[in-house]
């Protein structure tokens, strides 16, 4: 691993959002998931549409979009950004479709800006909310999902390229 500067932490060692003024403005797209275990009979009532709250997938959905719009007001060192694309997928995972064998929704986020600094953060909140969301809506009936697998699988634009998760 090479040795990297943090770029939010200025020579005096103290945080800063960082100046992306002379940068240019680049197509970048990033693309994060996350995943929300449970038990099968609330996946059965989520894919059933017989959750109490109403359509938890919808919710989510339109959950995730709202914050990836919103990431500059939860993370501080964070630009705001005129975002010119959010989408929030969620797939249902039944039994033998995981390794660890856990049943759930996997949700996965793609978020898109032409700008000056990467969407990342947006792409990773989009997807933490929908899953946050879920919880929410079901709780009542499961009280041990879990949010897990939270991270970024890919980006691309901007001086650094294209990374992909292997």
């Amino acid at each position: 691993m090479t040795e990297q500067n943090l770029t939010h932490i200025d020579e005096k060692g103290e945080v800063r959002m960082v100046d992306v003024s002379q940068k240019a403005d680049t197509e970048r797209v990033a693309v994060a998931e996350g995943f929300i275990a449970m038990n099968p009979e609330t996946l059965d009532l989520i894919v059933e549409g017989k959750a109490a709250k109403g359509d938890v997938l919808a919710c989510a959905r339109v959950a995730g979009v709202m914050a990836a719009k919103q990431t500059s007001s939860l993370i501080p060192m964070c630009h705001p950004l005129n975002i010119t694309k959010a989408k929030v997928d969620l797939a249902p995972v039944v039994a033998g479709e995981r390794e660890d064998g856990r049943v759930g929704v996997r949700v996965l986020a793609t978020c898109g800006v032409t700008g000056k600094t990467g969407i990342e953060m947006e792409a990773l909140t989009a997807s933490s909310v929908a899953c946050l969301t879920i919880y929410d809506m079901c709780k009542a009936v499961d009280r041990g999902m879990e949010i897990m697998d939270v991270r970024l699988l890919k980006k691309d634009g901007g001086k650094s390229g294209l990374w992909e998760r292997s």
